[in-house]
């Protein structure tokens, strides 16, 4: 896996905590003598922490760029692949990871600010930032082009949650927006997936709740949740298989998980 992913570029979106940071720390690990890896979120301090912490495990082999983004910001979306040092440009795998969630208020009580915030990282930010890097997928190879696009999705987005009616939609879109693509692109190389987390503990449920900890902790309280570095084992080895070879759809939950409202807590 590690000589497969060998040379290849990667830009991994929401790279600065939870599963980005994860995903990046994984592929280089993975691949730690010829890899590059672009990094991109919205905390500047955080990403060149990332970079850090990754040189500092495997060495100079693998080059890193972090890129100040904000995944909602249209314009800085399609600003950022231009902005690139020209050595990072040749992308061949995207992470689109970036993803958020606020509140749990119920329909009716729904904020028009985070119904925005939410459709406008979760949905647009995503397929913003697919279709800035798909021309150069496109323009590769004799095969209609070649290229990975990696998109986390959710659990919610298979079935809704009270309190979660607007997140739980847009990851519904990710997923059919996912399943599009694949069909759009089945004449290419290009390969698109898709994983599906369930219960994860991330940053996540602390900007769900505004930043309210204690809140955030009680989501996990009597469980064994997820870690980001579970979900970045699996998107480096979606990533790592053989170029016929697509993971185009995965599930992944902890084990006191069935579904997005099914879990067994303890008392």
């Amino acid at each position: 896996m590690g000589k497969r992913l060998s040379g290849k570029t990667i830009l991994i979106t929401g790279a600065s905590s939870g599963i980005g940071e994860a995903t990046a720390k994984e592929f280089a690990r993975t691949s730690p003598s010829s890899l590059k890896l672009i990094l991109t979120g919205r905390r500047t301090e955080n990403l060149k922490k990332v970079a850090a912490a990754i040189t500092s495990e495997v060495g100079e082999g693998v080059k890193i760029h972090p890129a100040t983004l904000d995944i909602s910001d249209p314009e800085a979306v399609k600003n950022l692949i231009p902005s690139l040092p020209k050595e990072f440009q040749d992308i061949d795998v995207l992470v689109n990871n970036a993803g958020l969630v606020k509140g749990k208020d119920k329909v009716g009580d729904i904020s028009g600010e985070d119904m925005k915030v939410m459709f406008d990282t979760n949905v647009t930010g995503l397929i913003n930032m697919t279709q800035a890097v798909l021309p150069i997928y496109q323009a590769r190879g004799s095969d209609g082009g070649s290229g990975d696009i990696i998109n986390i999705g959710s659990i919610a987005g298979r079935e809704g949650y009270p309190g979660g009616s607007i997140y739980c939609a847009t990851k519904a879109a990710v997923r059919t927006f996912t399943q599009s693509l694949i069909k759009e692109l089945i004449a290419t190389r290009i390969r698109v997936m898709e994983i599906d987390p369930g219960q994860v503990e991330t940053e996540f449920s602390v900007v769900r709740f505004y930043g309210d900890k204690s809140k955030a902790d009680n989501e996990y309280k009597g469980v064994e949740p997820l870690t980001g570095e579970d979900i970045a084992e699996v998107v480096v080895f979606a990533a790592g298989r053989r170029e016929n070879v697509v993971l185009a759809d995965t599930l992944i939950f902890p084990n006191h998980q069935a579904t997005a409202m099914v879990m067994h807590r303890k008392s």
